[in-house]
């Protein structure tokens, strides 16, 4: 079946919304910039000064990045699913897709930089010395209140920019309808290979949560203090990357080249079920060597811990590998 113009062009719709949505997070964190560094403003020569040490701009740009791969990979996923369930000529029927979910992109961000942003800003004040809970819970139980509303406050973060990708998609792709059965077997939809689509998705999910993990813990984490500039580079850039080529080879040895459609959200379910079991396994592995090593009174020596971080690195890898292709295998299994 010959695709006319017009569903062409609905073929490449995951990848338009895609770059659709990463552009304008990269223009709205370059006009915030530029206000906040704008040499006008009371704070731009303190902003400029801190910007330009290692250990801000580094962790800032590792996550924005990551952002922008989930963010991305979301938006395709819509895309794509809309394509696999509606068919090409359905969305191609759609009237400005691409402008809508731009217009209702860019109205979730201003709510979440205008209204969001400045509440969770306000609730932090609150554990910062001087604040409300501070005065009434004391030092000792604000420094475990605090790494608790940190990390939540990440996870509203992430649930917020998940849900705005979604209502962006659903404003811009509302009105499609299913055609008939033979017109839709008729419509494979274009883009990647099936299986390695499933695996970039699953792959680009998972990186991106365990470089989210990572920005969260360094909030009131000391892990990465002392380390200058190449270090902490590579302390942000190698994780995600590795993450991303275990993952990758996890999910391309479950996702069996049988099937024709991608089904991206199940590989966005296989993704996380994947990283939230390799992060609790490997907690719990963590501790289970830590205690046997008190127990054996270990760790007298340095080599003791480099042996302890190197077996956490290959319990990880090996995890990561073998929970994601079981996870992709499970939730893609009917369709094999």
């Amino acid at each position: 079946m010959t695709a006319t113009p017009l569903q062409s062009q609905a073929l490449r719709l995951p990848r338009d919304l895609a770059l659709i949505t990463v552009a304008i997070d990269a223009v709205m964190v370059l006009l915030n910039m530029a206000v906040r560094l704008w040499p006008d403003s009371p704070e731009s020569e303190q902003l400029r000064s801190a910007y330009a040490l290692p250990g801000v701009w580094i962790p800032m740009v590792c996550s924005i990045a990551m952002g922008w791969v989930l963010s991305g990979t979301i938006a395709w996923c819509h895309g794509r699913n809309a394509l696999e369930r509606h068919g090409a000529g359905s969305v191609a029927g759609l009237p400005q897709p691409r402008m809508r979910y731009a217009a209702a992109y860019v109205v979730v961000l201003l709510l979440n930089f205008y209204a969001l942003s400045p509440l969770l800003y306000d609730l932090q004040l609150l554990f910062m010395p001087g604040g409300r809970f501070h005065e009434s819970l004391g030092f000792t139980s604000m420094r475990a209140a605090m790494p608790v509303f940190v990390f939540l406050q990440s996870v509203a973060q992430l649930i917020v920019l998940v849900l705005g990708i979604w209502l962006s998609a659903w404003i811009a792709l509302r009105g499609a309808r299913a055609g008939s059965a033979d017109v839709q077997a008729d419509e494979v939809p274009g883009g990647p290979p099936t299986r390695r689509a499933v695996a970039v998705v699953a792959a680009s999910v998972f990186a991106s949560l365990q470089m989210w993990s990572g920005a969260a813990m360094s909030r009131w984490s000391s892990m990465t203090q002392g380390l200058d500039g190449p270090a902490l580079l590579v302390a942000w850039v190698v994780p995600p990357l590795a993450a991303f080529g275990l993952a990758f080879w996890g999910a391309w040895l479950g996702a069996a080249p049988v099937f024709s459609r991608v089904r991206p959200f199940r590989a966005v379910g296989a993704s996380v079920l994947a990283f939230v079991l390799v992060q609790v396994l490997c907690i719990a592995a963590g501790l289970a060597w830590l205690a046997m090593a008190v127990w054996m009174h270990g760790f007298n020596s340095a080599g003791s811990l480099v042996g302890f971080a190197l077996a956490l690195v290959l319990v990880y890898t090996v995890l990561t590998v073998v929970l994601t292709r079981a996870t992709t295998r499970g939730l893609y299994r009917r369709y094999l």
